[in-house]
């Protein structure tokens, strides 16, 4: 089925409940259901008229904004691949993207059309289509034609692909099929309490298509969603204000921001994940709403969600003796298993009773894998696969790359990434044996215990290394205890771009090394 049919549904439902709400220039804009519908439809006829064939791909470039998602259904409505590849990681990013799958059409605001006269590898695009002002060489995009029939997708036809930079610097191509749209939309509805008629508050832009199959309002965040941790405070209340916002799912960055402001909108339902979700901020959360529902969601590109978490204030004291961050149950749709840690070495093809050997039982560290509906089975042409799939009796099993062990109660609790596990580890009573070995349980403990110090622990010269942002020479007996070796500050530490809370490490590495 495809993943536009329950769009339609819902906007014959109710036509008039506004589906997608942006702000441009200062002024709301709105798209209800039903207005939405007719416009996929015609866009999806315009795409026939211009020649487009079932099954192509075209590559979007565009703002978040009403005309994004229209451009995107539209495209699934016919039997279009969307590829979607982030401006920000730089024309180089683009150009190794379009090598890995080269579009048959392009799509993109007037800005975004420069990228075919930079990139290369773009400039042989035969079709291009424009939303916004004129730029030569491209067609305007058009909303006029009667629309069409919506395209009877297979469960296993491509719909949506995305680019993750791999370890080798490799463009990743994942394949979301309609199927497993399908599949994510309904392990998120579940996770995530979806109530239909809702008003949520976007800025994390994948869970639009979910909320609009579920027929909740999008608020798409008036703010740089480039930047996460620098919102636009009081344009996102009054927002919120005026359209009657409930719930919000967004990167702890962005809640961290609004804090600083204390300016939270008055929010029933808040949901944050991306990025390492700390007990600080979610005590920060129930303080600043103590009549909301606060929760924390674990997931990734490949698998999303994975766990959720509603915050007890139990939890962090485990984390603060390094046993990691709670994850929370598993949800329903997947099924998670500890393993030991093999990570950067290929496993299987095996049958049940291997894997069932690889399994690690309860209250042990090791490699956190997951299968089920919503779990990428593979990448494009199979690139990644050899180092991230397991495949067990035809059944493919997704290695997260994350180290995590399981508790009592069933729920996860994270360690860090496998790939940055310490050679030497102390162990300590009452956590699993090899937790401390990993990086991310010893700066969970640091940050319950320095809430206001971002660090990073690693190995460097032989040495279990605690960085510290600042001068903060405090930290010293605590570093200590956790079997810290050597502690060295800096000015600032190294963040992702897309969610500006995850430590780089490789760069981090380059700047301890430049300082020899």
């Amino acid at each position: 089925m495809n993943l536009v049919s329950l769009l339609e549904k819902r906007a014959a439902e109710h036509p008039d409940r506004p589906a997608l709400v942006d702000c441009v220039d200062g002024r709301d804009r709105v798209a209800s259901y039903g207005d939405l519908m007719r416009r996929v439809s015609a866009g999806a006829a315009f795409l026939e008229r211009s020649g487009m064939k079932r099954g192509q791909t075209v590559l979007v470039f565009h703002p978040v904004s009403i005309e994004l998602y229209e451009s995107l259904l539209a495209s699934f409505h016919f039997g279009l691949r969307v590829m979607l590849a982030d401006p920000s990681a730089g024309r180089g990013f683009i150009s190794l993207c379009c090598g890995r799958l080269m579009p048959d059409a392009f799509l993109g605001s007037c800005k975004a059309q420069w990228l075919r006269v930079l990139v290369p590898e773009l400039r042989g695009v035969k079709r291009c289509f424009r939303r916004g002002a004129w730029f030569p060489g491209s067609t305007a995009w058009s909303t006029a034609e009667r629309g069409i029939s919506i395209h009877d997708a297979g469960e296993d036809e491509p719909a949506l692909i995305t680019f993750t930079s791999g370890s080798t610097g490799v463009p990743k191509a994942a394949v979301r099929t309609h199927g497993f749209l399908l599949a994510q939309h309904r392990a998120l509805a579940k996770s995530l309490d979806f109530q239909e008629g809702e008003v949520d508050l976007i800025t994390l832009p994948v869970f639009v298509l979910a909320n609009l199959a579920s027929g909740l309002t999008s608020v798409l965040a008036a703010t740089d969603l480039a930047r996460p941790g620098s919102p636009d405070v009081a344009a996102v209340r009054a927002q919120c204000g005026r359209q009657g916002v409930t719930r919000c799912a967004a990167s702890p960055a962005f809640f961290e921001g609004l804090l600083r402001e204390g300016a939270l909108p008055d929010l029933r339902k808040v949901y944050t994940g991306g990025a390492p979700v700390f007990p600080d901020l979610l005590r920060r959360l129930e303080a600043a709403l103590p009549a909301a529902e606060i929760h924390s969601v674990f997931g990734s590109t490949e698998a999303e969600p994975i766990a959720h978490h509603r915050y007890d204030e139990a939890d962090a004291g485990l984390t603060r003796d390094g046993g990691g961050l709670c994850a929370g149950l598993p949800v329903d749709e997947i099924e998670l298993r500890i393993l030991e840690d093999h990570w950067g070495v290929p496993l299987g093809p095996m049958d049940r009773e291997g894997l069932d050997q690889l399994t690690i039982p309860g209250g042990q560290a090791g490699e956190i894998v997951v299968s089920g509906d919503h779990v990428l089975p593979g990448y494009l042409g199979g690139a990644g696969d050899n180092e991230t799939k397991i495949r067990v009796d035809g059944r493919i099993w997704h290695r997260t790359g994350d180290a995590g062990w399981v508790d009592e109660l069933g729920r996860l609790w994270l360690l860090g990434r496998c790939a940055e596990k310490m050679k030497h580890f102390p162990s300590k009573e009452g956590l699993p044996g090899e937790a401390l070995r990993y990086p991310f349980a010893v700066e969970s403990a640091m940050r319950e215990r320095f809430p206001e110090v971002r660090m990073a622990a690693l190995d460097c010269d032989g040495a279990r290394t605690l960085v510290v942002e600042g001068n903060k020479q405090s930290v010293q007996e605590a570093a200590a205890e956790l079997g810290m070796e050597k502690v060295i500050m800096i000015d600032k530490l190294p963040l992702d771009r897309r969610h500006q809370a995850k430590i780089d490490y490789p760069e981090l590495r380059r700047l301890l090394e430049a300082r020899r």
